[in-house]
């Protein structure tokens, strides 16, 4: 039997941030597909394990968790010593990684949303895509990217010189920025970022989860 059950959608960023994490730890788990495009996410039965109606949510036994950061966060500490270290080695590589988890969750995550869901998502609904916003936070991804060229002109990953979390959380999204958004110039035209990207997107855990159909 699975030790984790994992209620999502595989398409989902945080979906397979969850599933990316608990390939990296060697954790065997079921993927129990929750079908967002017919609105399951938001029937009462999910919503008794995860009020918000968003994916995924996690069952490791007695434990219900959500938020997919929260979650992966959780993986990583419970399984110290299994797989990949994703926190490190030392309090002070733990110490790093929080504070690029940090930069991703607070800096980078939105504007790279916010350029997916006006590409990707809107025009799906119906909606047309708001140019003038793909911009604005074009803009702004391109500022937090500079700082990660330069950051990653030190070191080989956003921590140090380990994979860790912080490397990890970027990967859904930014997959989906690359291959599916046409914005992957963003990557390639930064030395150490195309480098890094190549370097995390290549895994085998990554490539096994961004594979997944729906």
């Amino acid at each position: 039997m699975a030790t984790i059950k994992v209620l999502g959608y595989p398409l989902s960023t945080a979906t397979r941030l969850v599933l990316c994490c608990l390939e990296e730890k060697q954790v065997d788990y079921e993927l129990v597909v929750v079908d967002a495009a017919a609105g399951a996410h938001k029937q009462p039965q999910y919503l008794a394990l995860n009020p918000f109606g968003l994916v995924p949510t996690i069952q490791d036994g007695d434990l219900t968790l959500f938020e997919s950061r929260a979650i992966v966060k959780y993986l990583a500490k419970k399984y110290k010593g299994q797989g990949t270290e994703l926190f490190g080695n030392s309090l002070s590589e733990e110490a790093l990684v929080e504070q690029w988890c940090e930069v991703e969750g607070q800096s980078y995550n939105s504007p790279a949303l916010t350029i997916l869901s006006q590409i990707l998502f809107v025009p799906k609904k119906g909606g047309t895509t708001d140019e003038a916003l793909v911009e604005m936070n074009v803009e702004k991804l391109v500022k937090v990217l500079d700082i990660y060229e330069e950051r990653l002109s030190k070191s080989k990953y956003l921590a140090g010189d380990f994979f860790s979390l912080a490397d990890l959380q970027h990967l859904p999204t930014t997959h989906y920025l690359v291959t599916d958004c046409g914005k992957g110039d963003l990557i390639s035209s930064r030395k150490h970022v195309k480098a890094w990207w190549e370097d995390i997107s290549s895994r085998p855990a990554w490539k096994k989860v961004s594979e997944k159909g729906p």
